[in-house]
């Protein structure tokens, strides 16, 4: 039983750039849309902080100043 006519290596190769460069276009975009998704992430995480420093109605600076005594006393107390 006859089969369709071989593809020479010259076509082979061909099409195989072409799915290679599909694929990293690909590739490209599900970055990008990782990215973006990372910074929707980071977007709402800051928006929640800014909720609880707006909630307690301190100044960013003091809940800053906070935060470095905070993690000041966890060093000190981990040594």
């Amino acid at each position: 039983m006859p089969r369709g006519q071989r593809k020479t290596i010259e076509e082979k190769i061909a099409a195989k750039e072409e799915l290679v460069e599909a694929l990293m276009t690909r590739v490209e975009s599900e970055k990008k849309e990782l990215e973006e998704m990372y910074r929707e992430k980071k977007i709402k995480e800051l928006e929640t902080v800014n909720s609880l420093i707006a909630d307690t109605g301190l100044k960013p600076e003091e809940v800053a100043a906070v935060l470095q005594q905070y993690v000041e006393s966890s060093k000190s107390q981990a040594s």
